[in-house]
């Protein structure tokens, strides 16, 4: 039989606070030695009363609005209650039924060209357990982790595809990272997903019954358990079996899912309000001061760019990071040639940063001095070969390429009864090419040009040389 999948994914991404969700130790853990960034707090002891982040609040609110959420004036947060070792209160500090936001969408652009739009149930808040690192000898706990801020983004069972899935995953990091309530960065443990997926017969209205594959932390791991799950489900329902609703595990090793538990309910965690935090108000005027620290989002910027003159490749390329645009436009906004801009952008200067093993945000070149080299070439005072020849020790030293143009004499000649000296020179010197042109080997020239521009040292316009050539011959 021909199923189709039915897929809603939960993403919880931490917020780029400096402190913990509700103390004040330092949010900043990647690599941290275990247990240096706890406190009585986000440790669990006796009598330690919570204090809601500011900052954390107001970027969850943002992460919101970018996935276009009503923000209600109230909500609270609520116990999830429930026993893991890494987790020190005995409970979550989490949102039920008055979440921070509700009710949002994203749009999605597949390999095909089509849209689709993607529900997004809610945007919550929470904070995070520790960790556990399982040795022969037992396992260790880390509470570095405990207490640090979330995101948890609920998605409508909208999707269909693994396609749909990694598309509507991606967007969702690039708009953390675009509005900055999140840097996402999955290789810090900064984003993770939940698959929920079930399987119904092609044509069918009614859900099947779902699985949730947790704590997922790759685009690729995504992608792979989507893929097991439809091949597990599919052949348990050809069996003539019933899958059942269970959480399950995923192994990057042998890349399968393996069964964990019964799906809990929200009965099960026996949700209440949390008594030690005060409901959280959110009024029109709070609302409207966070929408003004939304930057344009990365389907806008695609737009833009290609508006401008930039291929949907080389745009989407460019917008996919938010640090890539913003240095994008400013090189640009110096250059005023968004092609030639994002040409030496995306090949020139992305080729010495990988190199040099850095990040766009950690390049050696200011974005300003990019512009200014793509503004001399788009002016005619240097040609792309001088350019090329250059780029290197102005990218290493961040130098001014206008103030260095000038001091060595890269300037592409502008003495025209100059270059028709040279180029009449050359002529003398070579009546073999000068005899093979006129007798009609047109590429002949070349021959030409070329210790032409070996003569100027690169300094002459190959157009021009040309031309001055071609009336020196015709004579």
């Amino acid at each position: 039989m021909e199923y189709e999948a039915v897929v809603g994914l939960e993403i919880h991404c931490r917020i780029s606070s400096k402190t913990k969700m509700f103390c004040r130790c330092s949010n900043d853990i990647f690599n941290e030695k275990p247990n240096t960034h706890i406190c009585p707090i986000c440790t669990g002891f006796p009598g330690m009363l919570p204090l809601m982040n500011k900052e954390a609040l107001e970027k969850g609110v943002r992460g919101a609005l970018a996935l276009g959420c009503n923000i209600p004036e109230y909500s609270k947060m609520d116990r999830k209650s429930y026993f893991y070792p890494d987790l020190p209160l005995g409970y979550q500090i989490s949102q039920y039924d008055l979440p921070v936001s509700e009710k949002g969408n994203i749009t999605i652009k597949k390999e095909d060209g089509t849209t689709k739009d993607i529900g997004v149930t809610r945007l919550h808040l929470e904070n995070d357990a520790g960790k556990l690192t399982h040795t022969a000898g037992g396992s260790l706990v880390d509470f570095n982790r405990a207490g640090t801020p979330l995101v948890e983004i609920v998605s409508e069972p909208d999707m269909r595809t693994r396609e749909e899935v990694s598309l509507y995953a991606r967007q969702i990091q690039k708009i953390m990272r675009y509005v900055g309530t999140s840097d996402a960065d999955m290789e810090k443990g900064q984003m993770r997903f939940d698959l929920n997926i079930s399987l119904r017969p092609k044509g069918q209205e009614e859900f099947g019954i779902r699985s949730e594959v947790k704590n997922l932390n790759s685009f690729r791991s995504l992608e792979k358990a989507f893929d097991y799950e439809f091949q597990r489900q599919s052949e348990i329902l050809d069996g003539g079996g019933k899958v059942v609703q269970e959480t399950r595990g995923w192994d990057d090793n042998k890349e399968i899912t393996t069964s964990q538990r019964s799906k809990e309910e929200a009965a099960d965690y026996r949700y209440f309000p949390e008594p030690d935090i005060p409901p959280i108000i959110i009024t029109k005027e709070m609302i409207e001061e966070i929408k003004k620290g939304i930057p344009e989002l990365p389907e806008a910027k695609v737009q833009k760019y290609i508006e401008m003159g930039l291929s949907e490749i080389d745009a989407n390329n460019i917008a996919a990071d938010s640090h890539l645009a913003e240095y994008f436009e400013k090189a640009f906004g110096i250059s005023g040639d968004a092609k030639k801009t994002s040409n030496w952008l995306l090949s020139e200067l992305l080729g010495l940063i990988k190199a040099d093993g850095l990040s766009i945000s950690d390049s050696k070149l200011a974005a300003e001095n990019l512009g200014k080299l793509v503004k001399l070439i788009v002016e005619g005072a240097i040609n792309g070969k001088i350019a090329k020849d250059i780029f290197g020790e102005i990218y290493s030293n961040n130098l001014d390429p206008e103030k260095y143009v000038e001091e060595k004499g890269l300037k592409v000649m502008e003495d025209t009864g100059e270059l028709e000296r040279i180029c009449q020179e050359v002529i003398d010197r070579n009546p073999a090419i000068v005899a093979d042109y006129k007798g009609g080997k047109e590429k002949a020239i070349g021959g030409l040009v070329g210790q032409i521009m070996g003569a100027t040292k690169g300094s002459a316009n190959p157009k021009s040389v040309n031309e001055i050539l071609r009336k020196l011959l015709s004579n």
